[in-house]
């Protein structure tokens, strides 16, 4: 089986992380993955990105995380696969698929309601998952649910092992809305327990299309928190 991160974060473009993307890659060498899916908060998230620089600069400031993951992989032996998670004050969507480009000629998502972004963004070939849609904490004011303008649910975030009703809420929800279920660790640093969530696969990984096509079709074993 191939293990692959699909919901992890870096210093360089997520402040509540503490971890340097190439140390994050080897961190998940080391722990036996295949591949990683760097997912940093976007600018309407816990970026990392000042937000004064003009957007062409916030975009390649950003971009900072997947590519020092990038260039640490191919010298040891890992896939790494870019992603962002778009927030939305407290809800929050994994996008897969789309890309530095795609992100500088388009300038104006910040401006747009949720679901039309959702919208634009898969019409333009993003895979979307909701990221932990039953999280609660104080800071959370509200929820947004967009069953209908995403792919799949991550029903497993294995970096809250004391919050398994986040989980079980969001597995619920996917089975409600019969849509496809994924797994993440969420995992933000190498130094804290080892989280070890995300998905494992009998065929490998060359793209996020790969991904995306073993979501859908229901090929995967979601991984949860691994003990000790």
């Amino acid at each position: 089986m191939y293990k692959y991160e699909t919901h992890m974060h870096t210093m360089e473009g997520s402040a509540c992380s503490n971890a340097p993307a190439a140390e994050m890659a080897e961190k998940y060498k080391a722990e036996g993955y295949d591949g990683i899916f760097v997912t940093d908060h976007f600018f309407n998230g816990n970026t990392a990105v000042p937000y004064d620089l003009p957007w062409d600069e916030r975009v390649e400031y950003f971009c900072k995380g997947y590519e020092n993951a990038l260039e640490r992989g191919k010298k040891i032996g890992l896939k790494v696969f870019f992603g962002f998670e778009y927030g939305n004050g407290g809800s929050d969507f994994l996008i897969y698929g789309l890309d530095k480009n795609w992100l500088l000629s388009h300038n104006y998502i910040l401006e747009m309601e949720l679901t039309r972004f959702l919208e634009l963004a898969r019409s333009e070939g993003a895979f979307v998952v909701q990221a932990h849609p039953f999280r609660d904490w104080e800071y959370i004011r509200s929820t947004t649910h967009c069953p209908h303008f995403v792919d799949a649910v991550e029903v497993i975030n294995a970096s809250h092992p004391l919050d398994k009703p986040f989980n079980y809420r969001a597995n619920e929800y996917a089975k409600w809305y019969d849509l496809p279920r994924t797994a993440g660790s969420d995992a933000h640093n190498t130094t804290d327990r080892w989280y070890g969530g995300g998905v494992a696969s009998e065929t490998p990984f060359e793209s996020f299309e790969d991904y995306a096509d073993a979501v859908l079709s229901g090929k995967l074993t979601l991984l949860d928190r691994k003990d000790g």
